[in-house]
């Protein structure tokens, strides 16, 4: 009878072991690092900038340099709810044909969504851009699904090119070039020792430099009285 015990207890304790190792096994197998960033991405949508993170140029800065024609092949994503040439019916979004410089959710005919006739203003080169860039965030709540351009050079190209059609608006002015501090500190530098001057150092006339006793210079316009004084200086 002590012998099956023993056996029983023998067999269980050797599946214990057994069953600990497999799980050991497998967890190694099968392990996996943390993710740094959590989620997965999305093509299309643009991922939220941290902290830190350096802030897009307005859209003026990329329209110098737009192509119409290479817009017109990212139109193509837009082909599928709009129309954009002269009398085109609307789809699921409006005909576009001309909408640069029109008033936001004013096209006749197409039922706008609330969150977008609240908006007011015009489609501005600014506008239109922030509604090509996320739709969801310039209007909470617009019935567009369209995740948005992250990219602000393919922004820039698609404005060129629905600008071409029917609006021609002129082009915004390109954004001055934002001053560089390191030049900035680096000419300072360079400036003449005279205007370093401390502030308790008189700066005397020519004539109320004459006036002192001789032999005694102060002032940066004190001039060095007579010949002697002139030797003397240069002996000094």
């Amino acid at each position: 009878m002590d012998n099956r015990m023993n056996t029983i207890a023998g067999w269980l304790l050797g599946a214990g072991i057994v069953a600990l190792g497999a799980s050991i096994v497998t967890g190694e197998m099968f392990h996996a690092e943390r993710p740094e960033k959590m989620g997965y991405p999305i093509e299309g949508v643009e991922a939220e900038e941290g902290e830190g993170g350096a802030a897009e140029q307005p859209i003026a800065a990329f329209l110098a340099t737009a192509d119409a024609a290479a817009g017109e092949g990212v139109f193509k994503k837009c082909a599928a709810c709009h129309t954009i040439n002269p009398g085109g019916a609307n789809g699921l979004g409006p005909n576009l044909h001309g909408i640069m410089g029109q008033p936001v959710a004013a096209r006749p005919g197409f039922a706008y969504s609330d969150a977008l006739k609240s908006k007011g203003g015009t489609w501005d080169w600014e506008n239109m851009s922030q509604w090509l860039k996320s739709p969801k965030a310039f209007a909470n709540g617009t019935k567009m699904t369209f995740a948005g351009l992250s990219k602000p050079e393919d922004r820039a190209n698609i404005l060129a090119y629905m600008n071409a059609q029917g609006s021609n608006l002129p082009l915004p002015a390109a954004p001055a070039a934002a001053a560089n501090p390191a030049a900035a500190a680096a000419e300072k530098s360079d400036a003449p020792a005279a205007a370093e001057k401390g502030e308790d150092e008189p700066v005397l006339t020519e004539g109320q430099a004459a006036k002192q006793p001789e032999g005694r210079v102060m002032g940066d316009a004190s001039p060095v009285a007579g010949r002697e004084g002139q030797s003397k200086a240069k002996a000094e």
